[in-house]
């Protein structure tokens, strides 16, 4: 109502400025013409009087409004016979022509020279208001700051009262925002429910979403919606095309401000995260460095008395359990020291064509020391089955494996290892009979100082760094493991892939 109001009012003042304009040519004319001034003066003078208005009115109606005015009062005061539109001299139909084609031509140019430089300074304002903004959103350092720099500047351009909701960093909407309250005083408000803003802006389809107070403009990140800019309904419902691309281009710089923090925030967080891990790897390291000497000082001397007592002994079960955990020790030393590695990225793979067989043969024969107890049932193919690979290193992924089944069954339950080949993989199995694999921990055994939780007095032992130590090393050899519960009765089955081509690896 009150934009058709103003509408209105200024039709009225153009109008009456036209109106007034050629009443004014006119009395000047009739001066003229008592002065015995040529006519021509009097022309002048009603041209003159179509330029004003032009110049003071909005748009080219006016000023064709004017030259007709113009042309007919001309007529009827200055031309035979006077007070009526009717002409006695032919050569005043040229005249008028004359007239009324330069008054319009005249009040086009002056309307678009009073456009061009309307223009003008909307878009030095818009520039003027774009730097302001960058240069100060240049030196926010919160998110918050940045809100506020937005609010204080848009508000002041767009003459309202705006207002900022930022997101999360899961791109939710905070429970404030900042609206402001006065040229120099902005406040808090709290949102009553952000998760249908959230539900809004996600499904929008259009540049805002009008609400009951607020349209709200997206602030769009590059990877998430990183807040609202809030304009009062009533100002939002007279915004003109100009102000909109404004306010884009205001939006714009804001979301590249929040995303410049963001992604700063980032940075330094995951420069942290590298020290942190670097700190951690190099303390894991000389450990690990420090312990293996007095290890195996303590495994050969365990052994020693083991050779030199009789298994009847106790002082034999004594030494026994010192070799066991010494050995266990060992190992674990050496799944720090291969992740260690693997984190610095210093694993090397020096890969060979590797019987089969023999790898298979060192792993049991290793684990059999560990576990003289335990049966491991291997099946391999009755061909020669030569793998490119590094053996060290897949033989500490078989030996994990085969330890974790040790551990998570009990004495008499079968262990086995069954390599196949399938297509251009040999595939390499190890089975348990144990109590399996928490459906809930299956997609997590592979995760890094992940431990399930098993049953039996050794079943904790372990700190989770196996069986991520053991994908690391298959997928460096571009092949690819798995971990499932057997389905023909309990128990565990991880399997891995190594390529028998290289080329060959699995696509992840």
């Amino acid at each position: 109502m009150a934009n058709k109001a103003g509408s209105r009012g200024r039709r009225c003042a153009s109008l009456l400025l036209t109106i007034l304009f050629v009443a004014a040519a006119t009395g000047i004319g009739t001066l003229f013409r008592l002065w015995q001034f040529p006519e021509t003066n009097i022309v002048v003078v009603y041209i003159l009087s179509v330029v004003l208005t032009a110049r003071c009115t909005d748009g080219y109606l006016w000023g064709i409004l004017s030259t007709i005015l113009s042309t007919c009062a001309f007529n009827a005061f200055f031309t035979a016979p006077y007070f009526t539109l009717s002409v006695d001299d032919p050569t005043y139909f040229i005249t008028f022509s004359i007239m009324a084609l330069t008054s319009i031509i005249t009040s086009a140019l002056t309307s678009k020279a009073k456009k061009m430089t309307a223009e003008a300074v909307r878009n030095e304002q818009a520039a003027s208001a774009l730097y302001h903004l960058t240069s100060h959103l240049a030196d926010a350092e919160s998110k918050d700051q940045i809100a506020g720099i937005t609010v204080e500047t848009v508000s002041r351009i767009m003459d309202c009262k705006a207002a900022c909701l930022c997101s999360d960093e899961q791109g939710k909407p905070e429970h404030t925002f900042i609206q402001q309250k006065n040229e120099s005083e902005q406040v808090r408000r709290s949102v009553s429910n952000p998760d249908e803003i959230q539900h809004r802006i996600e499904s929008l389809r259009t540049d805002c979403d009008a609400g009951e107070e607020f349209y709200d403009w997206p602030i769009y990140g590059s990877e998430s919606v990183l807040g609202v800019l809030r304009i009062p309904k009533e100002r939002a419902e007279v915004l003109t095309d100009q102000q909109k691309i404004l306010l884009h281009s205001m939006i714009e710089s804001t979301a590249m401000a929040m995303d410049r923090l963001r992604v700063m925030k980032e940075r330094i967080r995951t420069r942290e995260e590298a020290n942190q891990e670097r700190y951690r790897g190099n303390l894991l390291r000389a450990i690990s460095h420090d312990l293996r000497t007095p290890l195996a000082g303590i495994m050969g001397t365990s052994e020693m008395i083991m050779d030199m007592t009789e298994k009847n002994d106790a002082r034999f079960s004594l030494a026994e359990g010192i070799y066991k955990d010494a050995d266990w020790l060992h190992s674990l030393v050496e799944n720090i020291l291969s992740l260690t590695r693997l984190q610095d990225g210093r694993l090397t793979l020096n890969k060979q064509p590797e019987a089969v067989e023999e790898v298979i043969g060192a792993v049991v024969l290793a684990i059999s020391k560990r576990a003289p107890e335990r049966e491991i049932a291997v099946q391999i193919p009755d061909d020669l089955l030569m793998v490119p690979m590094d053996a060290r290193l897949i033989g500490q992924v078989l030996v994990n494996l085969l330890d974790n089944a040790v551990k998570h069954t009990q004495p008499g339950e079968e262990i086995s290892v069954t390599v196949s080949k399938d297509n251009d993989f040999a595939v390499f199995t190890v089975a348990d009979r144990g109590t399996g694999i928490p459906e809930q921990d299956l997609p997590h055994v592979f995760q890094m100082f992940y431990t399930t939780e098993g049953k039996g007095p050794d079943a904790k032992r372990g700190i989770g760094l196996g069986l991520a130590i053991c994908e690391s090393i298959v997928t460096a050899h571009g092949g690819t493991i798995r971990a499932r519960n057997r389905e023909d009765g309990t128990g565990a089955e991880f399997t891995f892939t190594l390529p028998l081509k290289e080329g060959d690896a699995v696509e992840k």
